[in-house]
């Protein structure tokens, strides 16, 4: 009897555990909620881009020879005419003094040809008098005026000479001056590509010995914005952007240029867009990788939902899919008599965490589904077959 009592007594017990335990998972909640509230969303596009100098020049020589001295270094501080390389001069000074020479030898020669024509005029005048006389025959006279044109197209010749001449010394002075390198910008000197000794050749094309960045308190950045985002992007929209050198600091700038040239790699075509930053601390520097929000639009104290509960569908995947085609449009899931009721909305802009209420059922203060809290039933594992 002990014994029958004892048993009917554990049974009860574990009855009304069963009971407490099964009630207790009927009212766990099945769904997380948040409520609809007002706040900001700023809607952006981002990219990345490199930081680049406004205005860079490549400095270059046109002559060929010898580094003989470097006066600028990496981060020099240059002005515009200074002499920053000299390339060896004696070369280009011996070219100067041959060409001088041969300018003098070029006057000379004029003098001879004009000495030479005055004495022709006066062959030529004795000539013609005789000839009036009738003391010397038609052929002599002939030949004074024969020898007068010629001295006197002699001195054209010795004048066009005279000119060749000047334009070589011309040429030389040119190339002689080309062998001090100078700046031709105010601004500091970015990279140095030559030391002294160096050769440098400028036979087929200007070899680059400078880069002089003219101005680095304006810089700009050189963002790739893909094209499906590029019809949203127009001048003077504000920019924050941040560099890996300085994570903690987000950096302002405006946007400056939309170019229409496509670039294309690998089928993904994105467009260039220049923005304009300052640079008054000299924190940024040329050729750092940024990451870009353009801002395309900022709206404040706006009903807002949350983009988890736009993509939230109680419903099995495979049904889900079915629902989406019949029933389109964003929509939100709310708790009605502890089932879940879908209400569409319209939305407008979002910033990723959250999107624009425009319309719908729904208000302020509401609670919307944004997850299911219920556990995936566990599939059983098939039994091996028996053969």
């Amino acid at each position: 009897m002990k014994k029958l009592v004892a048993i009917t007594v554990v049974f009860a017990v574990a009855g009304i555990a069963g009971y407490f335990w099964f009630s207790s998972r009927d009212s766990e909640p099945k769904f997380r909620t948040e409520k609809i509230a007002r706040g900001d969303i700023t809607s952006t596009v981002t990219a990345s881009g490199t930081v680049n100098a406004v205005t860079t020049v490549l400095v270059g020589t046109q002559v060929s020879g010898t580094i003989k001295e470097i006066f600028a270094d990496y981060n020099t501080p240059v002005r515009k005419d200074q002499v920053i390389a000299r390339i060896d001069p004696a070369t280009f000074e011996a070219q100067v003094d041959q060409a001088r020479a041969a300018l003098v030898s070029t006057q000379a020669n004029l003098d001879k040809s004009e000495t030479a024509l005055v004495d022709a005029q006066r062959t030529l005048n004795r000539s013609k008098e005789l000839f009036g006389k009738d003391l010397i025959a038609r052929s002599d006279l002939d030949t004074a005026e024969t020898n007068f044109l010629s001295a006197k197209a002699q001195v054209g010749v010795s004048k066009a000479q005279i000119a060749q001449a000047e334009a070589a010394l011309r040429t030389a002075e040119t190339n002689l001056r080309y062998t001090r390198i100078v700046s031709p910008v105010d601004g500091i000197v970015v990279s140095r590509n030559v030391d002294v000794g160096q050769t440098v050749a400028a036979s087929f094309q200007t070899p680059t010995l400078f880069t002089i960045a003219q101005d680095l308190t304006k810089m700009q950045i050189d963002t790739n914005v893909d094209e499906a985002d590029i019809g949203r992007i127009a001048t003077g929209m504000a920019v924050e952007f941040t560099v890996d050198a300085y994570p903690e600091t987000t950096f302002t700038g405006k946007v400056f240029q939309v170019r229409n040239a496509p670039i294309t790699v690998q089928n993904v075509v994105t467009y260039d867009v220049v923005i304009k930053v300052d640079n008054p601390d000299l924190k940024l520097k040329p050729g750092m990788t940024t990451n870009v929000a353009i801002i395309i639009s900022t709206k404040h104290g706006i009903v807002r939902i949350p983009k988890a509960a736009l993509r939230f569908s109680p419903l099995p995947p495979e049904k889900n899919r079915t629902a989406r085609k019949q029933q389109k449009g964003p929509a939100v899931w709310i708790l009605e008599n502890n089932a879940p009721r879908r209400i569409p909305v319209t939305v407008g802009i979002s910033d990723g965490s959250y999107s624009e209420l425009l319309s719908g059922e729904i208000r302020e203060g509401q609670e919307v589904i944004v997850e299911s809290l219920a556990k995936a039933p566990e599939r059983s594992a098939t039994p091996p077959r028996m053969f």
